[in-house]
């Protein structure tokens, strides 16, 4: 009989994110390099699961996934052995998200009871029979290299992988380097045939609970181990128990399926327990330390580096210049015979002139602002562990609701900025900030939703999550946006350091590099420096399905701007400050073409859809930082410059 105790809570954690900022722009660089892995971590109130001798632990399968197509399948959309009842696990909005689909199995394991050998779905001893189209759906999802994932006890299983570091030594033991794979893989090929993982060992590892000498022993599963053979159905023998002899050695040949007829094929599995010294709160390192630390490390280094050296060299820069012309400027204003202006000063009375488009402009940063929230939020929870994996579709369930929530921050942001450049449409601002931006992601990822159901991919969102999602956004997201955006409007606007003229200033023609375009490719170059490293790291995880969560950017330019005299500062600092998007969005494409092995339409449409949308949010995400740095920056410099 299964016991869950809530005292024994355990809290791991061996990850950390750091926050580094400014002195003189804390707004704007607050999450200057957030870089790190994250852990499993165990929060009071998630209790383990006691398992005596002999009690059944649970084999559940969540769903197939591949690189190749970036298309989830629920586990029965192939013809696995199926229990006499099918029950799916009720889900959350993130596990919908993901296309997990947690079912039942026929699977038998015991705690600490051991199974040599034992036949799936076999009745009087027969095999089991895969039709044709059957057959060719197994071929099909195998040459797309899918990989099976089941969990037990909440605990993903995993494939052991031994590489070795120096092949040519004799003695490869001491190089061994043991790393983990995340599922198992449905089949392989080999000369042009196809072959089925027909057999699976699973390899169970148990810690032993320390009790009292009068209690019974509890145990409690630490990890989940598997290792898929592929068995001939002559090589398998089995009798009317459902018990079957695995053949000795490596006599025996593959499962081949062949899509042009029928197969006869056994499915078999194996259980084997093993006692570990690792304890329960510790069980998920094995998959958070899949890459290898040492470069994890070196990109950190290589971040903070180029933070700390590259903008603290810029920073003394500006900071110089502006001294010496803060100084210049008030030192003429102190004679009679005045000089006529000149540099950035000579822009004074237009330099807060309000821009064309300002609702749209505030509209996008309020929808950073809103963004920039959410994230700041996960991130910190995350670091203390609130977002542990063990919760299946918590980070992405807690990013959904947070963006609703956070929409009253955005909306006060983008009522008040509104009013500061002197908007008067306040109620068509709200309802502009409310839904540009998550309109556009919700019909981009309609449209791609689309594609998905004609796929039959168990990544496709149901209607009913897509009505609930739509009652979120108008029930929840917008009333939020109006509230904070009807306050915003109210307050008092920012208060400008000097005036407007009524008659707007004559701008010199542009140099070449003052190209917003060129300006978008300088400003992307020091952030993204501070990131393209991890970046692999980023599109691993989220294309080949591994636990690691991720965040880092900065951001230092402007001043070059306002010494060209051009004062329409406001759309260009905002696409500017987003420039490392556009180098994430090349990197999108390098990655697709040198990593990724998609060749069909609609896995590439997914691919660049989702990271169209990834480098829209990042670039809002920037842009909203980078604009209110320069904001406050212009705002300080002016405010120091005694001006008539």
């Amino acid at each position: 009989m299964r016991t869950t105790t809530s005292a024994d809570v355990i809290t791991a954690t061996r990850g950390s994110k750091m926050a580094t900022a400014m002195d003189w722009l804390p707004w704007s660089l607050l999450l200057l390099s957030l870089m790190c892995e994250t852990s499993a971590f165990y929060v009071p109130g998630v209790a383990p699961i006691n398992f005596h001798q002999n009690d059944p632990v649970e084999i559940k399968a969540v769903k197939l996934t591949s690189s190749r197509t970036q298309l989830p399948y629920e586990y029965y959309s192939l013809p696995f052995c199926q229990p006499r009842k099918i029950t799916y696990k009720a889900e959350n909005l993130g596990e919908v998200l993901r296309g997990d689909r947690i079912v039942n199995t026929p699977f038998q394991v015991l705690m600490n009871s051991e199974k040599k050998c034992e036949v799936l779905c076999s009745q009087s001893n027969k095999p089991v029979t895969l039709t044709v189209e059957q057959s060719r759906l197994v071929a099909e999802r195998i040459t797309e290299d899918y990989y099976v994932h089941l969990i037990a006890d909440n605990l993903p299983v995993a494939t052991r992988l031994e590489l070795y570091s120096n092949r040519d030594s004799d003695d490869k033991r001491k190089e061994k380097d043991v790393q983990f794979e995340h599922g198992y893989r449905l089949g392989f090929t080999d000369v042009n045939k196809i072959y089925l993982h027909n057999h699976l060992s699973f390899i169970l590892y148990y810690h032993r609970e320390d009790m009292e000498e009068d209690q019974e022993h509890t145990y409690r599963v630490v990890r989940f181990e598997v290792i898929p053979q592929s068995i001939r159905l002559e090589d398998l023998k089995a009798d009317e128990k459902s018990s079957c002899t695995l053949p000795e050695g490596t006599n025996s040949s593959p499962q081949e399926i062949d899509p042009t007829k029928e197969n006869q094929l056994y499915f078999t599995y194996s259980v084997h327990w093993e006692e570990s010294d690792i304890k329960w709160a510790s069980r998920w390192d094995t998959y958070l330390t899949m890459s290898d630390v040492q470069i994890h490390w070196f990109s950190i280094i290589n971040s903070v580096v180029v933070v700390f050296f590259l903008s603290g060299i810029l920073s003394m820069i500006i900071i110089r210049t502006l001294r010496k012309d803060i100084a210049n400027y008030n030192k003429e204003d102190d004679i009679e015979d005045t000089m006529e202006e000149s540099g950035w000063k000579l822009v004074h009375g237009d330099v807060f002139r309000p821009p064309q488009y300002p609702m749209i402009l505030s509209s996008l940063l309020g929808s950073g602002i809103q963004l920039f929230c959410m994230i700041l939020i996960v991130i910190f929870v995350a670091m203390l562990g609130m977002l542990s994996p063990s919760s299946r579709g918590a980070l992405m369930t807690t990013a959904c609701f947070l963006f609703m929530f956070m929409g009253v921050f955005g909306g006060f942001s983008a009522g008040r900025l509104y009013r500061t450049l002197k908007g008067h449409r306040w109620k068509k601002g709200a309802f502009c900030t409310a839904t540009l931006y998550p309109g556009v992601v919700f019909g981009i990822c309609f449209v791609l939703n689309c594609f998905i159901w004609g796929k039959h991919s168990s990544g496709a969102v149901p209607f009913p999550t897509m009505v609930a999602l739509l009652c979120m956004w108008f029930g929840i997201s917008l009333p939020l946006v109006y509230l904070g955006y009807y306050f915003g409007f109210r307050k008092q606007p920012y208060d400008n350091p000097v005036r407007t003229n009524q008659i707007p200033r004559q701008i010199p023609e542009q140099r070449w590099y003052m190209n917003r375009f060129v300006g978008i490719l300088m400003a992307g170059i020091l952030p993204f420096g501070a990131m393209f490293i991890e970046l692999f790291f980023i599109f691993s995880a989220i294309w080949e399905n591994q636990f690691y969560y991720l965040f880092g950017f900065l951001f230092l330019v402007f001043i070059i701007l306002l010494c060209a005299e051009d004062y329409r500062w406001w759309w260009r600092n905002f696409l500017v400050s987003g420039g490392s998007a556009f180098y994430v969005l090349v990197y999108a494409m390098f990655y697709f073409v040198n990593k990724l092995d998609i060749v069909e339409f609609i896995p590439s449409l997914l691919y660049f859809g989702y990271t169209a949308l990834m480098v829209l949010s990042f670039w809002l995400l920037t842009g909203t930082i980078g604009f209110y740095a320069a904001y406050m920056f212009v705002r300080k410099i002016y405010a120091a410059v005694k001006i008539d």
